[in-house]
C-alpha cells in the first residue's frame, strides 16, 4: 500500500510538472505535447506502483523466511528433534501445502512459477477423504526445497511469498493437549528423516519437550499466521487498486483521445478564422483603392470612409475575438490538468464550439453585409417644386393639428388627475361615513363633490370634442394632400406626352430597335447599316429620334432617313446582353388553365428576367429578351406586338422546321417571341410547364433562339440563359453555333432552383442536333446519379463561362450533398466561376408610394396610409375591425412542400391563440394539399379573424402586403424568395426560417451578434412547430408591448433598398470580367 501512495504522489507531481502555464501561437502543438507527456507520467506512475508492490512483498517474504529459519522450526537434521516432533512439522507442512495448492486457482494469473523451480505441491497428493498423502521423499529433496525458499532471486522470492499467502494449518490446541510424559504417537503415514516409517511405540520415550519453548513457538507461529494474513490482505488490496488504476488509465486514455479530436476541430476553426481575417484585410485594401478612385464626390468619399471605419472596427473586433479565443483555449488547456472532471470539461468544450460557430456566422454576415452598397438618393426635379411647397403647407397644417392633439392629450391627462382626486374624495367620504360624521356636513360635502364632478365631466366632453375636430382636420388634410399628389402626377404624365423634346421613354427606343431588326430580317438593310443604327439607338442619339418623329407612321420615309444617318460613325457605350428564358414578368406571371383544370402560377424566374434587364438597361446597356410564344400569355401587356415578314428555320429530329418571329416591348424592354410551326404545337397547350415532352419543347426553343440570333446577324457580348429549360443554349452555342460564326458572346447560366434539373434519357439529346455519345460523359453532361441519363443543368454548369444562383447562402448550401441534389460534386469542381447574387425586386411594380392597387398610398414617414389599407382589407374580407390592437398576419405563397405548408397550417391556429388575424392568398398544384386547405377554408368560413383565398389575385396581393403587420415565410428551403423583400417594402415585418435567400435578407431583431442597423425581422432555425411558435410569440409580444419600437422597426424595413441596383452591379462586374478574359485570351 505504501508503494501505491508513492505512485499516486509521483503522478500528481508529473501532472503539475507538465501543466502548461501560457498559450502561444503554437497552442495546438503544445497541447499535443502535453497529452503525450500526460501519457508518459501515467505510465511511469503505474510502473512505480508495480515495482513498489513487488519490492514490499518480496521483502516481507524474505523476512518471514529468515525468521522461521532463525528459530529452527523447519530443521529436519535430527539435532533438535526434541524441540518439536518432525512428524508434526511435516503434518503442518502438508496441510499448508494443501491449502496453497487449492488457493493457487483463486489468484490472479499474472505471475507463474518457472518450470525449473522444484514443485513441492507435486510431491503431495490428496486422498479421497481430503487428507494429504505424502510420498517418500528424501532429506536431500527437502533441503533443495529449503534452498529455493531462501534464494536471492527476485522472481523466486516472489514465488515463496506467494506460497506463504495462506496461513499454516497448525492445530495449536492439539499440541497443548499432549501427554505429560511427552509421549506423542507418530503419524502413521508421515515419513521420518531417515526415510523409514514411524512406529507407535519406538519414539515416545525419547522426546522430552519443554513447556515454555512450546508456548513461545506457538505464539511465534500465531504471529506468523497473522502476518501472513495481513500480507495476503495487502496483496489483494494492491491487486484491486491496480485493477482500478488500469481501468482509470483506459478511461483517461479515451478522454485524452476525445480532447485531441476537439483540439483538432478548434485548430481547423482557427484556420478558418485566419482565412476570414485575411479576406477582411483584402476587402480593406479594395476599399482603400475605391476611396482613392472616387475623390470627385465629397459625400461618396465620406460614405466610403465610414465603410472603412466600420471594416476597421470589424477587424478590431475580429482581433479581439481571436485574443479571446486564445484565452479560452488557454483556459481549456489549463482544465486538461484535472482529467477526472470529464463532465465539466465536455460542457466547456461544447460552449467553446457554439461560441466559435456563432463567431464564424457573425463573420459571414458581416462580409455579406459589406458587399451591399448604400442606395443612392434620387435627385429632386424642378417640376415638383410647387408640389413640395404644397406639401410643406400641408405639413404645417398637420403640425398645427398635432399640437392641438397634444393639447387635447394634456387636457385628458389633467382630467385623469382630476378623476384621481375625485376618487380620493370619494374615499374620504367613505372614511367620513365610517367615523359617523354628521349627516348635514355629509350632504353639503356631497353636493360640493357633485358640482365638481359635473364640472369635470363638462371639461372632459369639451376636450373630446376638440380631439374629434383635430382628427377630422387631420383626415381632411391627408385627403387634400393625396388629391394634390394625384393631380401633380397626372400633370407630369401629360407634360411628358406633350413634350417630344424631353427624354423619351424606354418603350420608344425599344420600338426603334425592333423596327431596325425587322428591316434587317426582311433584307431591307445591310448588316453594317443595321449595326450602325442599333448603336445609334443604343446611344440614345438625338438625330435618329428626330428622324423618326419627322416621318412617324411612314416606314419607307423613316427607312430612308435612317439610311442617311449611317454615314456617321458610332461607338457602343455599353454591353450587348441577350436573355434567353422560358418566362418573363408580367406577361408570364399569370395563371393558366391546364388539363386537370388547376391553375398554375409562374413567378420567380420571370421577375428576375424583367427586373435585372430593366436595371441593366438603365445603366446604358443594350438588353434584349427571347421567349417562346405561349398561347396563354397576356398579350395586352406587350406593346406594339407584330410579326415580322420573315421565317427562321431550325433543325430538329433530322429535319428543318419553320418558326414565326414576333416582336414587341414589355415595360420598355425589346422582346422577341418564337412561334414554332411544329406539328406537336410545343407552346400551344394552355400551360408553361408540366408536359410529358418538356425536354423536347425547350431544347427545340433553345436551338431556334440561337438560329434567330445567327440569322439576324447579332453579335452579343453576353448570352444569359436561365434554368434547365434554356440550359441547352450553352451546349448548342459551343458545340454548333460558334463554328457557324455566332462567336462573340460569353455564356452566363443562372439556376434559380437546383431542385429542378430536367434529366432525360441520353438518346433524346440527339433531337436538337447534339452528339449524345460525346456529351454523355462524367465530365460533361452525364447525370451523376444515373449514367444512362443526361442532365441539362450539369451541362450548362460545365459549358458556361459564368454560373450564378439567386443568393449567397443558397450558393453555399448547394455545395453540400443535402442541398446540391446530386450536383454538389460538379459545383465544387467549378466553384471558381460559381457565385450567388441576391435577387432584387421591381420597385416600379412594388412601391407603396405609387401603387394604384392600394386604398391609400403611403411611405415610411406617414404610416397612417398603412392603417387605412388595413381597414380596407378587413372590410373587403369581412374581418373583425374592433379597436382592440390585433396584428394581421399575411401569407402569399404557392402551397407546395418546399414552402412549409404544415408550418403555415400551424401558424393559422397559433395566430388565433395569440389574438391575431390571418390572411392566406395562394393555391397548390398538389391535389391533396389543395383539398386539405380547402377543408381548412371551409372550417374557418365566416370566422371573424381568418380568411383563406385559394386563388391568385394580383390586386388583392398588393393590398395584403400593405395591410399586414407581419408576413410569415416558413420555407423548408428557399433559394432566394421575393416575398420577404416585398413585405418589408410595404412595412410588413417578416417572420422567416433561416435558409437560403431568407437568411441573406432577414435578420433577427433579438440577435446580438448582428449589428443593430441590419436587424429587420423574426427568424427561426428548426422547421417545426416549436420554431414557428418562438418567432410568433416574440413578434406578438413586441407588437403589443412596444408600440413605439414597433413603429420604428416598420420605418426601418421600409427604408431598406431591395431594388435591382446593387444586384445588377454585381452581374455587370461578372459580365465585364468574363469579356475581359475572353479578349485577353484572343489577343494571346
Amino acid at each position: 500500500m505504501g508503494g501505491g501512495g508513492y505512485a499516486f504522489s509521483f503522478s500528481s507531481a508529473a501532472l503539475i510538472f507538465f501543466t502548461p502555464t501560457s498559450w502561444s501561437s503554437r497552442g495546438v502543438q503544445e497541447t499535443r505535447f502535453f497529452l503525450s507527456s500526460l501519457r508518459l507520467s501515467i505510465s511511469l506512475s503505474l510502473l512505480l506502483l508495480l515495482l513498489s508492490l513487488h519490492f514490499e512483498l518480496t521483502l516481507m517474504a524474505a523476512k518471514l523466511a529468515s525468521c522461521f529459519l532463525s528459530h529452527q522450526w523447519m530443521r529436519l537434521n535430527g539435532k533438535h528433534s526434541k524441540v518439536f516432533p518432525s512428524h508434526y512439522l511435516l503434518t503442518a507442512s502438508c496441510k499448508m501445502r494443501q491449502r496453497n495448492s487449492s488457493s493457487q486457482h483463486k489468484r490472479l494469473n499474472w505471475k507463474k512459477v518457472s518450470p525449473q523451480e522444484p514443485q513441492i505441491d507435486a510431491i503431495l497428493k490428496q486422498n479421497s477423504d481430503g487428507e494429504v498423502e505424502s510420498e517418500d521423499i528424501s532429506g536431500e529433496e527437502i533441503s533443495s526445497v529449503k534452498q529455493v525458499a531462501i534464494t536471492d532471486d527476485a522472481g523466486t522470492m516472489d514465488k515463496q511469498a506467494s506460497d506463504l499467502e495462506v496461513p499454516l494449518a497448525f492445530d495449536s490446541e492439539s499440541i497443548l493437549a499432549l501427554p505429560a510424559d511427552n509421549h506423542v504417537p507418530p503419524r502413521k503415514d508421515c515419513p521420518l528423516e531417515d526415510g523409514t516409517t514411524a512406529k507407535s511405540d519406538s519414539v515416545a520415550s525419547d522426546h522430552n519437550f519443554p513447556t515454555t519453548q512450546l508456548e513461545n513457538l506457538i505464539s511465534m507461529i500465531q504471529n506468523a499466521e497473522k502476518n501472513i494474513l495481513l500480507l495476503d490482505q495487502a496483496r489483494l488490496r494492491a491487486f484491486e487498486d491496480l485493477n482500478k488504476i488500469l481501468i482509470e488509465k483506459e478511461a483517461l486514455q479515451g478522454e485524452i483521445n476525445i480532447l485531441e479530436v476537439r483540439l483538432a476541430e478548434i485548430d481547423a476553426r482557427m484556420k478558418v478564422a485566419t482565412q476570414e481575417k485575411i479576406h477582411v484585410e483584402l476587402l480593406e485594401e479594395q476599399l482603400g483603392k475605391m476611396m482613392n478612385d472616387r475623390v470627385s464626390a465629397t459625400e461618396v468619399l465620406h460614405l466610403h470612409r465610414s465603410k472603412f471605419d466600420d471594416l476597421s472596427q470589424e477587424l478590431n473586433s475580429l482581433r479581439t475575438e481571436n485574443i479571446s479565443l486564445k484565452d479560452d483555449i488557454e483556459a481549456l488547456r489549463a482544465e486538461l490538468s484535472n482529467v477526472k472532471t470529464t463532465g465539466e470539461r465536455v460542457v466547456m468544450l461544447e460552449k467553446e464550439r457554439s461560441y466559435l460557430q456563432s463567431a464564424v456566422k457573425d463573420l459571414e454576415l458581416k462580409l455579406a453585409a459589406s458587399q451591399v452598397d448604400v442606395a443612392k438618393l434620387s435627385t429632386v426635379k424642378l417640376e415638383y417644386q410647387n408640389l413640395w411647397e404644397k406639401v410643406e403647407n400641408l405639413q404645417a397644417l398637420l403640425d398645427k393639428a398635432t399640437k392641438q392633439a397634444d393639447q387635447a392629450v394634456l387636457v385628458l391627462q389633467q382630467n385623469h388627475e382630476l378623476r384621481k382626486k375625485v376618487d380620493r374624495l370619494e374615499q374620504s367620504l367613505q372614511e367620513a361615513s365610517i367615523y359617523k360624521v354628521s349627516s348635514e356636513n355629509m350632504q353639503k360635502h356631497n353636493e360640493v363633490m357633485q358640482q365638481k364632478i359635473k364640472m369635470l365631466e363638462e371639461r372632459i366632453q369639451r376636450s373630446d370634442e376638440d380631439i374629434h375636430s383635430c382628427v377630422q382636420l387631420y383626415q381632411e388634410s391627408s385627403k387634400e394632400f393625396q388629391q394634390t399628389l394625384n393631380s401633380l402626377k397626372e400633370e407630369s404624365k401629360k407634360r411628358a406626352l406633350n413634350d417630344p423634346l424631353g427624354d423619351m421613354p424606354r418603350e420608344f427606343w425599344s420600338h426603334l430597335l425592333l423596327m431596325i431588326d425587322g428591316w434587317f430580317l426582311e433584307q431591307k438593310l445591310s448588316s453594317n447599316d443595321a449595326k450602325m443604327l442599333r448603336e445609334m439607338v443604343w446611344k440614345r442619339d438625338q438625330r435618329i429620334r428626330d428622324a423618326y418623329l419627322a416621318c412617324k407612321d411612314k416606314n419607307e420615309l423613316a427607312l430612308a432617313a435612317f439610311l442617311r444617318l449611317t454615314s456617321n460613325d458610332a461607338t457602343s457605350p455599353g454591353l450587348y446582353i441577350i436573355h434567353i428564358a422560358a418566362e418573363m414578368a408580367p406577361i408570364a406571371k399569370i395563371f393558366c388553365r391546364c388539363i386537370n383544370f388547376l391553375l398554375l402560377k409562374v413567378g420567380g424566374l420571370g421577375d428576375v428576367v424583367t427586373g435585372l434587364s430593366k436595371a441593366l438597361q438603365e445603366k446604358g446597356h443594350l438588353v434584349e429578351i427571347v421567349l417562346p410564344k405561349y398561347d396563354c400569355m397576356q398579350y395586352d401587356l406587350i406593346h406594339d406586338l407584330r410579326d415580322l415578314n420573315v421565317v427562321v428555320e431550325s433543325y430538329f429530329d433530322g429535319q428543318l422546321f419553320k418558326n414565326k418571329i414576333w416582336v414587341g416591348t414589355v415595360e420598355g424592354l425589346p422582346v422577341y417571341l418564337i412561334e414554332p410551326h411544329h406539328p406537336l404545337q410545343f407552346f400551344w397547350r394552355g400551360q408553361y410547364y408540366g408536359e410529358h415532352d418538356d425536354f423536347k419543347r425547350f431544347s427545340f426553343f433553345s436551338r431556334a433562339a440561337l438560329e434567330l440570333l445567327l440569322k439576324a446577324g447579332k453579335k452579343p457580348d453576353i448570352l444569359h440563359c436561365h434554368d434547365w429549360q434554356t440550359a441547352f443554349v450553352a451546349l448548342l452555342y459551343w458545340e454548333i453555333y460558334v463554328h457557324k460564326g455566332l462567336d462573340s458572346a460569353r455564356i452566363c447560366f443562372t439556376c434559380h432552383n437546383f431542385e429542378y434539373q430536367g434529366t432525360a434519357p441520353a438518346s433524346e439529346l440527339a433531337s436538337c442536333g447534339l452528339d449524345a455519345s460525346n456529351l454523355n460523359r462524367p465530365d460533361r453532361m452525364q447525370d451523376n446519379s444515373a449514367h444512362d441519363r443526361i442532365n441539362p443543368v450539369k451541362g450548362a454548369v460545365v459549358f458556361s463561362n459564368i454560373v450564378t444562383t439567386v443568393s449567397p447562402s443558397y450558393a453555399q448550401e448547394v455545395l453540400t450533398p443535402e442541398a446540391g441534389r446530386g450536383l454538389h460534386a460538379t459545383l465544387n469542381a467549378h466553384s471558381r466561376k460559381f457565385v450567388g447574387i441576391l435577387n432584387g425586386i421591381d420597385t416600379d411594380s412594388w412601391n407603396p408610394t405609387t401603387d394604384t392597387f392600394l386604398e391609400v398610398q403611403y411611405n415610411s414617414s406617414d404610416l397612417q396610409g398603412k392603417l387605412e389599407n388595413k381597414k380596407a382589407l378587413r372590410r373587403h374580407l369581412q374581418l373583425s375591425s374592433t379597436d382592440v390592437p390585433r396584428p394581421l398576419i399575411g401569407c402569399i405563397t404557392r402551397l407546395v412542400p418546399q414552402k412549409g405548408v404544415h408550418l403555415i397550417r400551424h401558424a393559422i391556429y397559433r395566430t388565433i391563440e395569440l389574438g391575431g388575424q390571418f390572411v392566406l392568398l395562394g393555391l397548390s398544384p398538389v391535389h391533396h394539399i389543395q383539398r386539405e386547405f380547402e377543408g381548412i377554408a371551409s372550417h374557418f368560413k365566416g370566422h371573424e379573424h381568418v380568411r383563406l383565398i385559394l386563388k391568385y389575385d394580383e390586386s388583392l396581393s398588393h393590398l395584403i402586403y400593405a395591410a399586414s403587420d407581419m408576413f410569415i415565410i416558413p420555407s423548408i428551403f428557399e433559394p432566394c424568395g421575393l416575398t420577404q423583400m416585398i413585405a418589408m417594402t410595404y412595412g410588413s415585418i417578416p417572420i422567416a426560417r433561416k435558409t437560403g435567400g431568407l437568411n441573406d435578407s432577414v435578420f433577427d431583431v433579438d440577435d446580438e451578434a448582428i449589428p443593430a442597423q441590419f436587424r429587420n425581422g423574426f427568424t427561426f432555425s428548426t422547421p417545426d412547430e416549436q420554431g414557428v411558435n418562438s418567432a410568433l410569440d416574440r413578434a406578438f409580444h413586441r407588437y403589443k408591448n412596444e408600440g413605439e419600437g414597433w413603429q420604428q422597426l416598420v420605418q426601418k424595413v421600409m427604408s431598406i433598398d431591395f431594388s435591382w441596383h446593387s444586384s445588377s452591379l454585381q452581374y455587370e462586374e461578372l459580365y465585364q470580367r468574363a469579356i475581359s478574359r475572353a479578349r485577353a485570351a484572343k489577343r494571346a
